[in-house]
C-alpha cells in the first residue's frame, strides 16, 4: 500500500479582533456560525497578547478587524493574529479589513514620501495572509499591491437601495466631490436610471493634512436633489465645503453618502451644520449616531458574510456586485 486515503472536510472558522467586535458578531450572526474564543489583552507597556481557545489546524480561516482609532494598535493586533494563526497551522488565512489602513498613501507625491497602503501590503503578507478581502479602497490600484487574491467588495448596492427606497427618483443628481470619482459616480448614475452627473472641482494643499477647498460646481445642478458620494470621510472639510458649493449653485437638496465614515475631530459638528439633508455611512468602522442631526448607519454585515461564503465555497465574489459572472 503505497497511500493513505482520509475523508477531509472544510471547516471555516471565524475571528474578530476588538476594535470592532459588534461588526463581527453580525458577520458571525449572518453566516449562522460564532466567532472562534480568543484571549486578547495589553501588556502593560502596550503588547499585544492572543491566543485562540480552539484548534486552527488545517482550518479556513478569516480575520475581521475594523481600523478605527488607535489604528496603529489594530493593524498590529490582526498581524499578531494572523501570525498565531499561521503557525498554529491553519490552512488559508483571509485578512477581512472592511477599512483598508493607510488607503490615503498609495503613491509618493513629492520626493522622500513613503507608500504606506504597499507597506500594510507588505506586513499581511510577511505575516502569513494568503487572501485580503477590503470594501471600496481608496484607489483600484491598491490591490495591485498584495501579491495574492484580493476581493475588492463594493458597497454602491448597499447605500443605493436605502436612497432608492427614501428618495424619489425624478429629480435626483449624482454628485462626485472631485474629478477623481467621476468614473465611481457614472456607477451611481446608471442605477439610478441614468440621473445626470456633476462634480466639484477642487484644490488640495500638499503641504498640509486634510486641507482641501472646494471652488466651484462643474454641472447643472440648479433645483436638483443632489447626491454627494465618497468613498470615506475623514475631518468632513471637503464634502461640507462641497454641500455649501452645490447650495450657491441653487441645488435643492443634498444628501451624502459614503462608505468609510472615519468622522475625525470636529466631523460630527460640520456634517450636522452643513445643510445637508442625510448623512448616509455604512459601519465598516464603528459609528455612533448620538450627537448627529441627520447620521444614518447601514449595516455592511450582510456583504462580508456572502463574501466570506462564496470563498470558502470556492464560488464567484465577483457576482455579489456585478451580477451573473
Amino acid at each position: 500500500m503505497t497511500a493513505h486515503w482520509t475523508e477531509s472536510h472544510k471547516n471555516l472558522m471565524l475571528f474578530s479582533g476588538r476594535a470592532h467586535p459588534e461588526l463581527g458578531e453580525a458577520v458571525a450572526k449572518e453566516l449562522g456560525y460564532d466567532l472562534t474564543p480568543t484571549t486578547a489583552r495589553d501588556f502593560a507597556n502596550g503588547e499585544i497578547f492572543i491566543r485562540f481557545e480552539e484548534s486552527v489546524r488545517g482550518a479556513d480561516c478569516f480575520v475581521i478587524q475594523s481600523h478605527t482609532q488607535p489604528l496603529n494598535k489594530w493593524l498590529m493586533e490582526q498581524l499578531i493574529m494572523i501570525d498565531a494563526l499561521k503557525r498554529g497551522s491553519a490552512k488559508r488565512i483571509t485578512a477581512i479589513l472592511p477599512f483598508y489602513p493607510y488607503a490615503r498613501q498609495d503613491k509618493k507625491h513629492r520626493g522622500r514620501e513613503p507608500i504606506s497602503a504597499r507597506l500594510v501590503a507588505d506586513l499581511l503578507v510577511a505575516a502569513g495572509a494568503d487572501r485580503i478581502v477590503s470594501v471600496d479602497l481608496h484607489t483600484d490600484q491598491i490591490q495591485g499591491f498584495f501579491d495574492g487574491p484580493v476581493d475588492h467588495m463594493h458597497a454602491m448596492p448597499i447605500l443605493t437601495d436605502y436612497i432608492k427606497n427614501k428618495y424619489p427618483l425624478n429629480n435626483l443628481c449624482v454628485v462626485s466631490p472631485d474629478a477623481g470619482r467621476v468614473k465611481v459616480a457614472e456607477k451611481w448614475a446608471n442605477v439610478f436610471d441614468g440621473a445626470p452627473m456633476a462634480f466639484v472641482h477642487k484644490t488640495r494643499s500638499v503641504d498640509v493634512a486634510n486641507e482641501v477647498t472646494a471652488n466651484r460646481v462643474v454641472g447643472d445642478v440648479e433645483g436638483k436633489d443632489c447626491i454627494l458620494l465618497d468613498d470615506m470621510i475623514d475631518t468632513g472639510g471637503t464634502i461640507a465645503g462641497a454641500v455649501r458649493v452645490l447650495k450657491e449653485a441653487g441645488a435643492h437638496s443634498v444628501v451624502i453618502a459614503c462608505t468609510h465614515g472615519v468622522f475625525s475631530g470636529p466631523a460630527r459638528e460640520r456634517l450636522s451644520d452643513c445643510g445637508a439633508e442625510e448623512v448616509i455611512t455604512t459601519d465598516t468602522l464603528p459609528q455612533s449616531t448620538e450627537g448627529w442631526k441627520n447620521l444614518t448607519v447601514l449595516s455592511i454585515a450582510p456583504l462580508l458574510a456572502k463574501t466570506i461564503s462564496e470563498i470558502f465555497e470556492n464560488g464567484s465574489v465577483t457576482t455579489l456586485f456585478e451580477g451573473e459572472a
